[in-house]
């Protein structure tokens, strides 16, 4: 049998399998469980093989369609939550960082995009992988720093909040060199840097918040008030907010149609 989508709801249990126990093995003991970094290795390691089946068998980049990009985020999620959980060891960054992943890969299997073999010619750029992959992980390092921030709406913990600087630093550094990747390949496809589209519009703001976020964050009366450090958490939050909708929710707005960023 030809390997591709129709198999995805099987890796998708398997993956969701063996991280489930790298969440219990990392919840129940308080140090590093090396049994936890190498289960979820090993889901990431099984999702990575079957983007590269599916890219094999698409015979082009699977970054097309929103399922294909959600399919990355899982991907990108599970990566970020091993790196924090085995950077700072916070017990329960895997299990939320799974739970997240599942979420995408249940959508994908409720709701599967179209997969064939067609890439239009302005996603047949040198920057078509590069911008849409690099997002995606951005996205990841962001939603980490979001799970972390809402975490600490009721823990006061100054590892919290290092762990939430540093993934804001990565994440807004990602997501800017995906925005200059994309003004990049907009000037090769079309003529123009920016072209103020709804979701080059979202993009913005979300740019914006985040770096409200890093400016508080850098702040050193951000963390000498309980309200000071809600304000801060809250900007996290609602950026990632308007990350979502510049992601998938402005596919949903009456322009959505004729913006260049419709490939679906």
């Amino acid at each position: 049998m030809e390997l591709g989508w129709n198999i995805f709801p099987w890796v998708a249990v398997v993956v969701f399998a063996i991280s489930l126990v790298a969440a219990v093995f990392a919840a129940m003991r308080r140090e590093r469980s090396t049994v936890a970094i190498a289960c979820s290795a090993t889901a990431i390691a099984l999702l990575l093989g079957f983007i590269i089946a599916l890219w094999t068998t698409l015979e082009r980049p699977p970054l097309r369609t929103m399922g294909e990009t959600r399919l990355w985020y899982s991907l990108f999620l599970l990566i970020a939550g091993l790196f924090t959980y085995a950077r700072w060891q916070f017990r329960w960054i895997l299990s939320f960082s799974t739970l997240l992943a599942t979420v995408f890969m249940v959508i994908n299997i409720l709701k599967p995009e179209i997969h064939d073999q067609t890439l239009m010619p302005a996603l047949q750029s040198v920057w078509f992988v590069p911008h849409v992959s690099v997002y995606m992980f951005s996205y990841a390092l962001l939603g980490c720093a979001t799970m972390l921030a809402i975490g600490a709406l009721y823990s006061r913990s100054d590892k919290l909040d290092s762990a939430i600087e540093r993934l804001l630093y990565g994440g807004l550094a990602f997501v800017t060199i995906g925005m200059l990747t994309g003004a990049i390949w907009a000037k090769d496809a079309w003529g123009a840097y920016w072209s103020w589209d709804a979701k080059e519009a979202w993009a913005a703001v979300t740019w914006g918040l985040y770096l409200v976020a890093i400016h508080l964050a850098l702040r050193p009366s951000t963390y000498s008030t309980t309200w000071r450090k809600r304000i801060y958490y809250a900007v996290i939050i609602v950026a990632f907010m308007a990350l979502q909708m510049c992601w998938w929710g402005v596919n949903y707005l009456p322009t959505a149609a004729s913006s260049v960023h419709a490939y679906n």
